[in-house]
């Protein structure tokens, strides 16, 4: 049994505060305890948590920062608690209410769009500072969705003339043989998902409006051959599924006055087997040239439903396991 004092802290923390950190049930407070290994309790308005100093100390920190996200009007989720326990171990303060203060702009229903992790931050901050950024990770890390938000805040501000989304039409491991309809509706649904984010951003009455101007296009890749795109905000979604001459292609249409992002997940390629990846040969092509950002998202900036951040890392884990047989058995081959 351990000889260590009990060591408690007390936070003041109003009510309608506390509802939404504690969550349905105390469910939230609850992971923190398990984690921390605290106890952490509510008496009239005040909340303790007691423990080994150290962990108290950390637990007590990790709700000082979601009641400042909560003081600023967000809705505690899940993804919120998790990602600031996480950064509580490893004892990094303030970081959580940092990355809060960074809005890009607004959902046409008024809900701010926020990177909500480290990684994230540091994306939306290179896509600032840069011509071109290459943004890599798993599904679900915001990738695409941050772009496009940003695309959207530097078209509302006029500091480009229009936005253009592409991505390669590839089938995403299945044959969808032949698609009845003209041109636009063959390629539609390949481009789905970047509608459905400018819908949620820009809502559909301004998006039509826009594009019917031809202020927002949204193209397969194929359709930027030959082109000079000046004064434009430039996405190339699904990077992964490019060739390295579709890339070198993209890349060398870039004017004056654009931005580019560039998004991919080098684990979910489509290209047929042994075929070489645009997106990986633009890493190592083009890493040391100043000018071009290169960030590299993980599972643990997965923002979607924390099942999917545990199936991501749980790929993650596999395959890096296999990449390691692999590499034992080509080694023992070798010898």
């Amino acid at each position: 049994m351990s000889s260590e004092k009990e060591f408690s802290l007390k936070i003041d923390m109003p009510a309608e505060h506390m509802r939404k950190i504690f969550g349905m049930q105390d469910a939230y407070v609850k992971k923190l305890e398990r984690d921390f290994h605290v106890s952490i309790v509510d008496r009239n308005g005040q909340v303790i948590v007691a423990g080994r100093e150290e962990m108290a100390r950390r637990a007590a920190g990790v709700l000082k920062q979601l009641t400042v996200l909560s003081e600023r009007g967000n809705e505690i989720e899940e993804q919120n608690v998790d990602y600031a326990i996480a950064m509580g171990m490893e004892e990094q303060e303030n970081v959580i209410s940092r990355i809060d203060e960074d809005c890009i702009c607004h959902t046409v229903n008024g809900k701010p769009i926020k990177p909500k992790t480290l990684g994230q931050k540091n994306y939306v901050d290179a896509i600032r500072e840069n011509m071109i950024v290459f943004g890599s990770g798993p599904a679900g890390t915001g990738k695409t969705y941050l772009a496009m938000a940003m695309a959207i805040s530097a078209f509302k501000n006029e500091e480009v003339g229009r936005i253009i989304l592409t991505r390669p039409a590839i089938e995403a491991g299945e044959k969808l043989g032949f698609l009845p309809g003209d041109l636009q509706s063959k390629v539609d649904p390949y481009l789905r998902p970047l509608y459905d984010a400018l819908y949620q951003i820009m809502g559909a009455e301004s998006f039509t409006k826009n594009m019917e101007k031809g202020l927002i296009e949204v193209a397969p890749l194929a359709y930027m051959r030959g082109r000079t795109l000046d004064n434009a905000y430039i996405i190339l979604d699904e990077a992964q599924n490019t060739t390295p001459a579709q890339m070198k292609m993209f890349l060398t249409r870039i004017g004056f006055g654009s931005k580019v992002v560039v998004t991919g997940d080098a684990s979910q390629k489509d290209l047929p087997a042994g075929a070489k990846s645009g997106l990986d040969v633009a890493a190592k092509v083009l890493g040391r040239i100043e000018g071009i950002a290169f960030c590299n998202l993980t599972s643990r900036d997965v923002v979607r439903h924390p099942l999917v951040q545990r199936i991501v890392k749980a790929y993650e884990d596999y395959e890096a396991k296999e990449k390691g047989r692999n590499r034992e058995k080509y080694g023992r081959k070798k010898t």
